[in-house]
């Protein structure tokens, strides 16, 4: 019995020892797992609302690009009615028109502003007189409005003492109308309004962001556009303008909202938010499986943890790659916007050996506001695609290419060099490779409209090492090729500005 009992006692022994070694080891690696699964959510979690919120940011920019770009085109497109001589030489407060004659050219004034008001979905597009009198197309509701205060409360909407006009919503709590007002002489003034429902087609969200909420207010944070068309009119809700009170360009933040704001037309707000939540619901779910199937196995939780971090990451990566192209790449010509564009080639130059040379080219389209008036905007925009694909033909995949403004591209030649000479000669080569297909290349449905290209171009780091130091010499030298009749390109050196140039 006693043999019997040691071997009992033994047995148990080590059963207990085998039983403490499993636990112990499965409490190491489970301890181990939680420890990294735990560091890298809160890992993920910094770097993804770092990126989300610079990509945030970069969207709202653009979007505010898009507002200000439409407004000026509208503006434009107002400027066409000083076209017509009769529009500011007449003056229907004059004691002393001939009432024939005045009925003449009234209807002359009407009949081409009708012409020019087809181009856009105006609600109005013509003049008001000192008088309260009109010419052109105003309509019943903007007269029913203003009243007997129609000429007196337009012409108070003129914000802008240099330009004499300016941009009004909001007219006695009515929003759903946009004003435009321009000046033409002391009793007369040019009148465009719009529908706030025009303006879908200006903030356009990712599909991905969905659920995003972008809303356009004046100062006092009263919404003139809204994703959400029943708010507009209303005031900005508080628990989003608390997070941006006073700011003009912020990006915030926090466990609720995610918020962003900037300034367009001086004195209105672009303002993105999405709840916190909708953003990183998906992760916040992955996350308690990680969890739970980390303390269940603790082997089988790290293959399972793993697989389960890249489903994790899957949607978010989806969405920061959308975030990221919208944020970094122009959308119509598929190459870098400006922002993107710089932030790159400086860093470029930053990190390139001081003997490396690279150059800065600055490209401006001839004839494009002609492309614009003549074929209509939607021609321009395919130009702008074709000035893109023309200039990935000519240029290395490697190089950097950009839109950086309406009509302007440039191109940073990434590939270094430091034989001075022959660097020279590429550079000057790929401008006469540039040269010859914007004039090999015509728009139009009859293919008799030519566009060509202004170039200028600097050497760095002969000429700097700083973007903005080259952007202005490759902008001088672009000056040169426009003041020399267009259509060629021209190289920066030391004698530029004294009349010496290379093209």
């Amino acid at each position: 019995m006693t043999r019997q009992r040691q071997e009992k006692n033994t047995l148990q022994k080590v059963r207990r020892l085998k039983i403490s070694l499993i636990i112990g080891y499965a409490m190491i690696v489970l301890t181990a797992v939680l420890s990294v699964s735990i560091l890298a959510v809160r890992k993920t979690d910094t770097v993804l609302k770092a990126k989300v919120i610079s990509l945030t940011s970069s969207l709202n920019v653009q979007m505010k690009l898009n507002m200000n770009s439409y407004l000026s085109r509208m503006e434009t497109i107002g400027t066409l009615a000083f076209t017509i001589e009769e529009a500011y030489t007449y003056d229907a407060t004059d004691p002393d028109n001939d009432e024939y004659d005045a009925i003449n050219t009234e209807k002359i004034i009407s009949d081409k502003l009708y012409s020019l008001c087809i181009m856009e979905n105006f609600v109005d597009y013509g003049i008001v007189y000192r008088n309260n009198h009109t010419v052109g197309k105003i309509s019943n509701g903007t007269t029913n409005l203003f009243g007997e205060k129609l000429f007196t409360d337009l012409n108070a909407m003129i914000s802008r003492k240099r330009t004499n006009d300016g941009w009004c919503a909001g007219y006695q709590d009515n929003f759903k109308r946009i004003y435009y007002v321009k000046k033409i002489h002391d009793n007369a003034l040019l009148v465009i309004s719009f529908y706030t429902s025009e303006l879908e087609s200006v903030f356009d969200n990712p599909e991905t962001l969905s659920d995003m909420e972008i809303r356009l207010t004046d100062q006092n944070y009263h919404m003139i556009y809204s994703s959400r068309q029943n708010e507009v009119g209303a005031s900005l809700p508080d628990d989003i303008a608390s997070r941006i009170q006073g700011q003009n360009s912020a990006t915030v933040m926090d466990n609720v909202y995610l918020v962003s704001v900037n300034t367009c037309n001086d004195d209105w707000f672009v303002i993105c938010s999405i709840p916190t939540q909708i953003i990183l619901n998906e992760k916040n779910e992955m996350q308690l499986y990680i969890y739970i199937i980390a303390a269940i196995a603790a082997i089988l939780a790290i293959a399972t943890g793993a697989f389960l971090s890249i489903k994790l990451s899957d949607p978010v990566v989806d969405t920061v790659n959308i975030l990221d192209n919208k944020a970094h790449i122009d959308q119509l010509t598929e190459i870098f916007n400006k922002r993107s564009f710089e932030e790159y080639t400086q860093t470029r130059l930053d990190c390139s050996p001081p003997a490396e040379r690279h150059a800065l080219i600055i490209i401006d389209i001839d004839n494009f506001k002609g492309v614009n008036d003549t074929l209509g905007h939607s021609y321009g925009d395919i130009v702008l695609s074709n000035v893109g694909r023309m200039m990935k033909e000519v240029f290395p995949e490697g190089d950097y290419l950009g839109r950086i403004g309406g009509d302007e591209f440039a191109v940073f030649l990434n590939t270094g060099n430091e034989n001075k000479p022959e660097y020279e000669n590429y550079l000057i080569r790929k401008c006469e490779a540039l040269c010859r297909n914007f004039r090999n290349h015509y728009t139009g449905e009859d293919g008799n409209y030519k566009i060509s290209a202004s170039i200028g171009a600097v050497i760095s780091p002969q000429y700097g090492k700083d973007f903005k130091e080259l952007y202005t010499k490759a902008d001088k030298a672009l000056y040169i090729s426009k003041q020399d009749g267009k259509d060629r390109f021209t190289i920066y050196h030391d004698n530029l500005e004294s009349g010496e140039q290379k093209n």
